[in-house]
């Protein structure tokens, strides 16, 4: 039986360029044995069509980032009814 002192030990036997894959590996494990995560993670990313107004939404707020036309954070929160926050 695997317990946690035999990966702890894996671990430490590790080449130093197979860290990130471990930790992904294990972060993923992790995710995967938590129901909310794993829904969040399987969930598809947009099961709704698009409108047709939708693309060209998009297009024109790509264009207004890209001419540098953005708002404060601050500014959005008063936008949306809420307080700054400190």
């Amino acid at each position: 039986m695997t317990d946690k002192a035999t990966l702890h030990q894996l671990i430490e036997d590790l080449p130093e360029s197979e860290l990130v894959a471990a930790e992904r590996f294990l972060a993923y494990l992790r995710d995967m044995a938590d129901p909310v995560r794993r829904a969040l993670l399987t969930a598809p990313w947009d099961d709704e069509p698009e409108t047709e107004e939708e693309p060209q939404a998009v297009q024109e707020a790509r264009e207004e980032l890209a001419r540098g036309e953005t708002i404060p954070d601050t500014e959005l929160w008063r936008r949306l009814g809420h307080e700054p926050r400190p």
